[in-house]
């Protein structure tokens, strides 16, 4: 249930608090000045708008239709201008400093190798500029007083017939000294694209010990997440938030799971839930009436996301203030979100450990004592004046 301490966070305190992502698309979050700089130099003449302020008013706006055409149509812009290497170091570069500078201290962020092949590139020039890019904006972070460490997931498009060659390419750049690939995701439509049609994929990692997330349960609903976990083994669901279908709630409030539902509950399965996104997709239609206010009375492995922060126009931030306002969340709320995350990463046991004990925790103790010390200032103000 919802802390009954009332710590609520301010905007700043929600800037500064640490937070952990774990489902964030590269091609999702570029700058919108970047974006046009890139367009310029590979000569890209697709772009709606030139001026950068314009054109993430139209990144938010067609993402916002309704369209699923329009919807598409700013990947394509966003992908049209990341095919080379030097493109791909700075969106990279950019996405770890800008999560940084939002308080971001761990993040997985994927992105789908064959979708930047246009120019030349093959696969593995690929993954090493991105690479690249992550760790040259992990050093300009620290630079700027911030710490964050992101790990990336290479995606495989589930309408395309190469999710066994990007596994592979995930296996083999895993354990990189210094920051590497952490894992596996399969993305794409789901209707008519079932998880179950890349199994080789899912056979070969899970032979390899290593983690992979299926995006399921936004779009097709329980059959798609008894799919990733019952038949492919998804360590996670990407978004997952449609296993509100399998929990029915009676109108004296007794809530009642059905078997899916328990069963994720139960295991622990991790959701990676992505609250503006949802709206926009029309998984969920306000965040008041967003699942996770359920999930998170339940105490299922709920975490906190940004899906695309350019087409939504959202940061971890603002995906936390909504959730504030719409619920009454405190910090108590906020780190129990950000340590599920952090218990959910792909990254080993002993350092998800240490991330949790020596960064999260300790974070969310200054804040809260930092509110205790503004509430007791207030009280003995109001004490004085009375006086």
């Amino acid at each position: 249930m919802t802390s009954q301490t009332r710590n609520t966070p301010s905007s700043d305190q929600i800037r500064r608090a640490p937070k952990v992502l774990l489902h964030d698309h590269l091609d999702g979050g570029l700058r919108p000045g970047t974006i046009v700089d890139l367009a310029r130099d590979a000569g890209y003449a697709g772009l709606p708008e030139a001026d950068p302020d314009k054109l993430g008013v139209w990144f938010r706006e067609a993402a916002d239709s309704g369209s699923l055409e329009r919807y598409l149509e700013t990947f394509a812009h966003t992908c049209a201008v990341m095919q080379t290497r030097e493109a791909l170091v700075r969106v990279a570069a950019e996405c770890a400093e800008d999560l940084a500078e939002d308080g971001v201290v761990y993040a997985e962020v994927r992105y789908a190798p064959e979708q930047h092949l246009e120019a030349g590139l093959t696969l593995e020039e690929v993954v090493e500029a991105v690479n690249e890019g992550f760790r040259e904006g992990e050093r300009r972070a620290r630079e700027n007083g911030h710490r964050i460490r992101v790990g990336a997931l290479l995606t495989a498009m589930r309408h395309a017939a190469r999710a066994l060659e990007i596994a592979e390419l995930a296996n083999r750049y895993r354990d990189l000294s210094g920051g590497g690939v952490v894992g596996f995701d399969i993305a794409g439509a789901e209707a008519g694209f079932p998880p179950t049609r890349h199994l080789d994929a899912f056979e070969y990692l899970k032979r390899e010990n290593n983690h992979f997330t299926i995006h399921a349960g936004e779009a097709f609903g329980l059959p798609s997440i008894w799919q990733a976990l019952q038949w492919c083994g998804a360590d996670r669901l990407g978004h997952g938030v449609r296993i509100i279908d399998d929990i029915h709630v009676g109108e004296d409030g007794t809530v009642k799971l059905g078997r899916l539902a328990a069963y994720v509950r139960d295991k622990r399965v991790p959701l990676e839930l992505c609250p503006s996104s949802n709206l926009q997709t029309g998984a969920a239609d306000s965040y008041a009436g967003h699942p996770i206010g359920l999930l998170r009375r339940l105490h299922f492995r709920a975490t906190v996301n940004t899906d695309n922060r350019l087409m939504s126009g959202t940061s971890m931030s603002r995906e936390f203030e909504h959730l504030v306002d719409a619920f009454g969340y405190s910090l108590d709320d906020m780190q129990w979100f950000t340590v599920n995350a952090m218990k959910s990463a792909f990254i080993p046991f002993d350092e998800r450990l240490a991330m949790i004990n020596d960064v999260i925790k300790p974070g969310y103790a200054e804040l809260k004592s930092e509110w205790l010390f503004q509430q007791t200032a207030s009280t003995s103000g109001s004490a004085s004046s009375r006086d």
